[in-house]
């Protein structure tokens, strides 16, 4: 502009250069301080990363180490295989047309749907008829024992008597105790009956959830609070068997809980105690055993867990979720047993499901602590929320009354004697179940027992046969078994039910073992080769047919992306009206 001087732009710039440099000299502290700070936190990282490092090698060793970096490697490589156009439109179409077959048995579109509440409300005499047809919808059935686990059934009448309490109590909610002070003094006592079963110490305590997820997710979550209360512990990290329940994965996702497995190798399938001791460093918060385990029914070394924990001032968590109210009475009744509750000093919590061999309600369990400071690291408490003081126990705020009351009833009920004889009958067609596996000459020279089950879960794998396509067999003849992985196998979780028909199942799986056996024969015949051989080849429908398949092709694929998919599917199918 006319009137005014500019400085050029070169000038300029020497300029800033100049006042730059004077400044540094007068504050030499100042460019100082700045050079520190960076350092620190360059050496900071560093030292985070080199720690990390070491515990690396020092929980897995070297070979360990490498093993693990060729799986993760190997894992990102076939993601983004399953990526490339080509392949991601047929992987595509296989999802699609898998969902679509499990679309047609569980969610058919034939059937009469109701999308919109009815513009009038239907008569008793029609919602009563609607629900008789849902009742009676094909299913296996689970009364006549066809089915392993799913349904803990205590007889038809436990099954009135809790059906009664439950409508006695059906408004009833525990987040309202001054309202409804009996179910508040049933809990209460569900939860003391429960300590008492584990030998819990003066002062121990626990709660009541909604089924052994949440008890699990729920001392996971009191690990972590007290790491963190009591060490500062703002990274934490957990040691599990890689057979432990995937409730622990679950909360290591849900709390931000770094998870190491820790492998449970033949031939005893329990959790390796000096690997789980390499694991430990300043960030552990818990150590998890199986008392027993779900994939094959196998207890964990608890004792020697109890004695790892207290040497390095650890908690020790006990799933005993599935063992419930048959561990306990195990010696009682005269079977093998092994230590695994509160007698053992180390062992700090335990899980228990009341719905299962304590033959309540679904919807029923316990968590159990040592100590009432330990319950009270789950607890969340709100002093400033505008609708008053808000405090509850764990995850849920209201909660159903009912279903304590039918689990306090389920309880008193059955008793002592009641659940020593369960155990006794349970257990005893376990014991005969496995006797008769490696004894009947069409069996032991195929099917062998996966280490020594001491409780109601028996798992067993094929020596030479695809163990899926036997699982489909079963399924065939209207068996509901369960179908495992790594290694492949199928468990039977024997129930009442189960326990009156054992010999029927130890029978018809004779008979498909023989079936799958011809079937080899014509296939070398033919020389397609036999299902040992070919089945990493083949695809998931070849190699075993419905929930089978999936658990087919899971073990074969490095990156489990489409089985993530396959799964998320189903969820969905699962809400489609």
């Amino acid at each position: 502009m006319p009137g005014t001087s500019r400085m050029p732009v070169s000038l300029r710039g020497t300029f800033n250069n100049v006042r730059r440099r004077s400044r540094a000299i007068n504050n030499p502290l100042g460019l100082l301080n700045l050079d520190l700070i960076r350092n620190i936190i360059f050496f900071l990282f560093i030292l985070r990363w080199t720690r990390r490092a070491v515990w690396k090698l020092k929980g897995r060793g070297l070979l360990g180490t490498l093993a693990e970096v060729y799986a993760d490697v190997r894992r990102v490589l076939y993601g983004w295989f399953l990526r490339m156009p080509g392949v991601r439109a047929k992987v595509r179409r296989q999802v699609d047309e898998a969902l679509s077959k499990m679309q047609a048995k569980i969610a058919p579109l034939n059937a009469t749907r109701y999308l919109t509440l009815p513009k009038e409300g239907w008569t008793e005499e029609a919602v009563r008829k609607e629900l008789q047809d849902l009742a009676d919808m094909d299913h296996t059935r689970w009364e006549d024992g066809y089915v392993s686990g799913a349904v803990y059934h205590g007889e038809d009448d436990l099954l009135k008597l809790q059906t009664e309490a439950y409508g006695k109590f059906t408004v009833a909610n525990p987040i309202h105790p001054d309202v409804f002070p009996g179910v508040r003094k049933m809990e209460a006592e569900v939860v003391a009956m429960v300590l008492s079963l584990f030998n819990a110490p003066l002062g121990a305590a626990g709660v009541s959830t909604s089924g052994g997820t949440e008890s699990i997710l729920m001392a996971c979550l009191s690990a972590r609070q007290k790491a963190y209360v009591e060490r500062g512990v703002t990274e934490p990290e957990m040691i599990l068997p890689d057979t432990a329940h995937t409730a622990f994965r679950k909360a290591g996702e849900y709390f931000k809980i770094k998870v190491h497995l820790v492998a449970c190798p033949a031939p005893e399938y329990q959790v390796d105690i000096r690997r789980v001791a390499r694991l430990i460093n300043s960030n552990t918060i818990l150590l998890v055993g199986s008392a027993p385990n779900f994939p094959h029914g196998i207890m964990d070394d608890i004792s020697a867990l109890s004695k790892l924990a207290l040497k390095k001032h650890l908690p020790l968590h006990v799933d005993c979720c599935l063992g419930s109210f048959l561990v306990p009475f195990l010696e009682k009744a005269g079977f093998e047993t092994a230590p695994f509750d509160f007698r053992l000093k180390g062992v700090t919590s335990i899980s228990c499901d009341t719905h299962k061999y304590g033959f309540a309600p679904k919807g029923n369990s316990t968590v159990l602590y040592r100590t009432q400071a330990l319950r009270s690291y789950q607890y969340f408490v709100d002093p400033s929320w505008a609708g008053g003081v808000y405090a509850s126990p764990g995850l849920a705020g209201s909660r159903p009354g009912a279903l304590i009351a039918a689990c306090w009833t389920s309880l008193v009920s059955v008793g002592e004697a009641g659940y020593l004889s369960s155990c006794a009958r349970i257990v005893g067609a376990a014991k005969k179940l496995a006797a008769h596996l490696r004894t009947s000459p069409a069996l032991s020279a195929e099917l062998e027992i996966l280490g020594n089950p001491l409780v109601s879960v028996l798992a067993f794998r094929a020596r030479t046969l695809n163990v899926y396509a036997v699982a489909d067999g079963m399924s065939a003849r209207g068996w509901h078994l369960n179908a495992l992985q790594n290694p492949p196998a199928i468990h039977v979780a024997v129930t009442l039910p189960v326990a009156k028909a054992w010999e029927r199942l130890a029978a018809d799986l004779e008979a498909v073992v023989e079936e799958e056996r011809e079937k080899e024969r014509v296939r070398l015949v033919e020389g397609r080769g036999g299902a040992a051989s070919s089945s990493s080849s083949r695809t998931g429908a070849e190699v075993a047919g419905d929930a089978a398949a999936l658990y087919g092709v899971a073990g074969s694929l490095p990156n489990k992306s489409v089985v993530v998919d396959l799964a998320m599917g189903f969820l969905d199918l699962l809400y489609k009206a």
